[in-house]
C-alpha cells in the first residue's frame, strides 16, 4: 500500500472511529488523521501477531479497513482515558 493510500486509509478509520465512539472528541482532521494512521499501524501490529503475519494487506481489503478501525478505537479509548476531564477540587 503507497503512502497517500495509507494516510487516507487512517483518515477515514479515524472518522469513522470517531463516529462509532459516544462522546466529543476533538482535534480537528489533523488529529483525526493521527487517530487513524497510528490505528491503522496498531491494528496491523495486533492482527499480525493474533493471526500469524496477516495483518494489514491491500487497501481494498476488508480486514484492513477492520484493523484500521479497530485499533482507531483502541487509540480513541486510550487518549480518552489518559486527557478526560479532570474535575479541579475548589479550596
Amino acid at each position: 500500500m503507497g503512502f497517500l493510500a495509507f494516510l487516507l486509509l487512517g483518515l477515514i478509520a479515524g472518522a469513522i472511529a470517531k463516529l462509532i465512539l459516544p462522546g466529543r472528541q476533538g482535534g480537528g482532521w489533523v488529529g483525526t488523521l493521527l487517530v487513524g494512521v497510528v490505528g491503522a499501524l496498531l491494528g496491523g501490529w495486533l492482527g499480525g501477531l493474533l493471526f500469524g503475519g496477516r495483518g494489514l494487506g491491500t487497501f481494498f481489503e476488508l480486514r484492513t479497513w477492520l484493523f484500521a478501525i479497530g485499533g482507531a478505537l483502541i487509540v480513541l479509548i486510550v487518549w480518552t482515558l489518559l486527557t478526560g476531564r479532570r474535575r479541579r477540587s475548589r479550596p
